[in-house]
This record gives structure tokens, sequence and C-alpha cells, in this order.
């Protein structure tokens, strides 16, 4: 691997004496890790990472897109270092009402916030780029949680939601020193002017969201790359600027480098790719509380669950709602602020779309079939075979000749993977057009 000479100079002025070992490991494989979902028992060979409960390291890494279960979200592909935010969250912000995740796709952290927090709690996922925020919208589909909301904005939109936020994760967009492993491309877009341009493009994004941020909330801010510039510097700025106090985690593995202002992951030291992550708490302050008014939707009709033909776990808890022929559902102690949330802000997901009708006609939604909330019981199963589940996946034609009439939730190892309609002597493949499998296999 050939390293940008100034790259080198600037990375021996932190390391020291390790740089050696540090540029020996860039020469090595990736690590590949996965982080389990808790809708399912799947236990794949491999050692555990040791800073999140739900993370493994595989053997070797397989076809991912070959494998069912990670299209049903029995997974998630993770680089393991930035698997750490599970501590930040079980440490500092555990049982937070409301998150959000400004930079959230593809999703990785994500799906770790919504398995780590409350099942009460809410989480906002949001990505600005609208191509890359639709990816995000699928993993979180995938995960199953009902308590997710994705939105597609700049973070000065945020500013609507004044002190809402019990803790916000910021995975900054950075200069991506910690990606030369495993992406060419990283090190030849690196240059120390980039390097100054991601300080300006970071600070910019912190001081748009800070208040969104309640008084006394945490803050998370984490990059992928090396440098003071845009980790301990921005974490100084932060706190003097802004005004907070860095905090402390404990049982911190001793492999994991702590300093001044957070801490830092390297691949000669750790099983993963180089990472920076700092929890920040706000000081403390007079809370705003932020009002949800909104004008009612007028084509949003409210419905009761028992005339939906497929139902949800505990129905009690949600409200729902018929909005543009699609049944949405609620949750009872969030619904206020959903359907502000749905109205001043680009969401891809806000609610969970249950249905949509046509007629008299209930087509069930792609998101109800792998919500960990759906009452499969209420529904009629079909297990497939690896190669029916592929050609499902890849939305071919499939026959099930056996099986009732009507729409019947397709598994595999008993996970959901969607819906078909089975008329007889074929199904109507129902699996998103656009999430669809290309390769061939």
């Amino acid at each position: 691997m050939v390293l940008p000479i100034q790259f080198i100079e600037r990375t021996r002025q932190v390391l020291n004496d390790e740089y050696p070992a540090f540029e020996n490991a860039l020469d090595t494989v990736s690590p590949t890790s996965i982080r389990l979902n808790n809708k399912t028992d799947y236990q794949p060979d491999g050692e555990k990472v040791s800073w999140c409960e739900s993370g493994c390291y595989l053997n070797e890494r397989p076809l991912f897109t070959a494998d069912p279960l990670l299209h049903a979200g029995a997974y998630y592909v993770q680089e393991a270092s930035s698997m750490f935010l599970y501590q930040a969250v079980i440490q500092c912000f555990a049982k937070a009402d409301r998150v959000l995740d400004l930079c959230a796709a593809p999703g990785g952290k994500s799906t770790l916030l919504s398995q780590s927090l409350s099942a009460s709690s809410l989480l906002v996922s949001n990505e600005i780029v609208r191509q890359r925020a639709q990816i995000l919208a699928e993993n979180m589909t995938k995960w199953g949680n009902p308590n997710v909301v994705v939105t597609n904005n700049a973070a000065a939109d945020f500013t609507q939601l004044k002190h809402y936020f019990d803790a916000i994760v910021v995975d900054a967009p950075c200069s991506g020193e910690g990606m030369f492993r495993k992406d060419a491309n990283a090190i030849n877009e690196w240059s120390v002017e980039n390097v100054m341009n991601c300080v300006i493009r970071q600070r910019e994004i912190l001081n748009d969201v800070w208040d969104a941020l309640k008084p006394g909330g945490v803050l998370v801010y984490s990059t992928c790359t090396y440098n003071r510039e845009e980790n301990e510097e921005n974490v100084a700025w932060i706190c003097n600027e802004l005004g907070a106090q860095c905090i402390q985690l404990n049982n911190v593995d001793e492999n994991i480098v702590a300093t001044d202002g957070g801490y830092r992951f390297y691949p000669h030291k750790v099983r993963g790719e180089g990472f920076f992550i700092s929890v920040i708490r706000k000081e403390d302050g007079n809370l705003q509380t932020p009002k949800f008014r909104i004008q009612p939707d007028k084509n949003a009709k409210k419905i009761e669950s028992n005339v939906l033909p497929i139902q949800i776990i505990e129905p009690d808890i949600y409200v729902f709602y018929n909005i543009d022929n699609k049944i949405i559902a609620f949750n009872n102690k969030q619904i206020n602020e959903l359907l502000f949330i749905r109205a001043k802000f680009n969401c891809l997901m806000a609610g969970v779309e249950l249905f949509e009708v046509k007629g008299k006609d209930f087509i069930p939604a792609h998101q109800l079939a792998l919500l960990k909330i759906l009452d499969k019981s209420t529904c009629t199963n079909v297990e497939v075979d690896y190669k029916t589940a592929i050609a499902y996946l890849k939305r071919e034609a499939i026959s099930l000749p056996e099986a009732n009439i009507g729409y019947l939730l397709i598994t595999y190892k008993s996970l959901a993977l969607g819906w078909v309609k089975n008329i007889g002597n074929r199904c109507n493949n129902l699996y998103p057009q656009h999430w669809r499998i290309r390769m061939n296999l």
C-alpha cells in the first residue's frame, strides 16, 4: 500500500514508535464482522467482539448477497470498531426517550441504536443524501424495530425540534483515513486540504444540530479518521464553543487508546479499522419543551385494528390511520410528535406501514413482514428452502401449489422474507422491486 507522504508524516507524529506496526497492519486483510439481530437465535462460528455483546467476527468472508438471512435482517455487516457505540449507549443513555442519529446511512449505527435503546424510545435516523437515505430506510425496515423514523434532511432542519433529543449521534463525514485498508479510493482522495475542509464541515454540522439536544443531553461524536484536527481538536471546540464536557467510559478494552478527547481504534492494536469516538455531555440550562402543533390531515382517517386481516403484537399501544390508502400504525405515546415530523420533515418512514388499501383488499406492506411485532399467528406462514428463497429475493415467480390461496408470509429458517399472493397455479411475488438481488447466483 502506497500512502501519501504527508499522511505518513502527520500520522507518525501521532503514533511515534508505533507507526511501523500501524503501517504493517494496513497491508493485512481487514477482519469481517457482523452484528446479530435479537429477532433470531442465529449464531455463526467466530470470536465475539469484546465491546459489543451482539458483535461477532467471522472466520472468513462469505458472499453476503447469497445469504437469505442477511435479507431477512438476521444480522448487519458492520465494522467492529464502530460497534463501540454500544458502550456509549449502555453506559450513558440507555433509557433515553428520544435519540437522533444525524448522519445515519447506511444504517450500522442506527440498527445498533434501535436494538440497544428501550422499546418505548423513539429513534430518528437521518441522512442528507437522498439515495443513501433510501438505503438507510431499507436497512431499518429489515432490522424490524417499530420505534424508528427515517428522514432525509439537513442538520439545520432539526432546529424545529429544539431541546427535543436526549442524545444525538454524529458519525461525521470525514477524510476517511481509517478506511485506507478497505478502500483504495480513500487513499487517492486524501489531502491535507481535504482534512481541513472536513473540519469546517463537521463544525458546521455540529453547530447546526446543537440546539436540538436537550441541556444535559449526550452527544456521541465519531469519525473514521486518525488526525487530531477532526478528532480531539473538534471535541475541544465543541466543549469550549458550544458548552459541554467529555464523559469517560468504564471497562474500556486495554487495546483501545484513551486520549484527551475520546477513544481511538488502530488496526495494529484491535481487530478493526481506524475509528475515533467521543462521548460528550451538554451543559445544563433552561429546557425549552417543543410544542407539536399541526393542522389535522384531511386525508387521515382513524380506524380500529380489528378490521385488519393481519395483526401486530400489543395493538392497544398503537393508533391506526388510513392515510392516502395506506394503513399506518403510530405509537400512542408518540402520535403528536410523529405526525409533526411527518408534516415538517422529508420522511421516508414515520409510523409503521402495515397495508395498502385497494378497494376491499388489504395488501400487506413489506415493512409489516419484517416487523418484530408482527403476530405471525394471524397470517399463513410458508417455510421455503434455499433455492426458493433466492428465487423469491430475485423477485422471480415461485409456485406453492400446496399452500393456501391468498397472502402468504414467506419464511426461511423461520425468519420472514416478505409476502406473496398465491393465486393457485402461481404466486405474485410482492418483494420490493428495487431491493431484488441482481447478481447471478
